[in-house]
């Protein structure tokens, strides 16, 4: 079983993932923020993005530049087999440690 993924790791992987082809840095970021339900940095994404393809949990490519971003080339990323089995261990690692609790949880006196 890889290292279990955080909560800001799974975002990111997560929203690559729902992405698709469409995946680089900016819509990550809008996608991470829609799914944490919260404000994120650009920077705290990009660091992740870096550490992840260190890991090999996704892998990357620089597309050719285009006049409408003044020939600056975008770098799109797709999750690994490796990053989707991380991800599924994390789940399976959260089911199994809510498995047996009764939601709403409540607090005793």
């Amino acid at each position: 079983m890889a290292d279990l993924l955080g909560t800001f790791e799974q975002g990111v992987l997560l929203a690559i993932f729902r992405l698709g082809a469409d995946a680089y840095g900016r819509a990550i970021l809008s996608q991470v923020q829609e799914l944490l339900l919260r404000d994120v940095s650009a920077g705290s994404v990009y660091t992740t993005l870096d550490r992840l393809e260190v890991r090999g949990l996704v892998s990357s490519n620089l597309a050719e530049g285009t006049p409408a971003r003044g020939g600056r080339a975008r770098r799109y990323y797709t999750v690994s087999a490796e990053g989707m089995r991380a991800l599924s261990d994390a789940r399976r690692a959260l089911t199994t440690i809510w498995e047996n609790i009764k939601l709403p949880i409540q607090v005793r006196p």
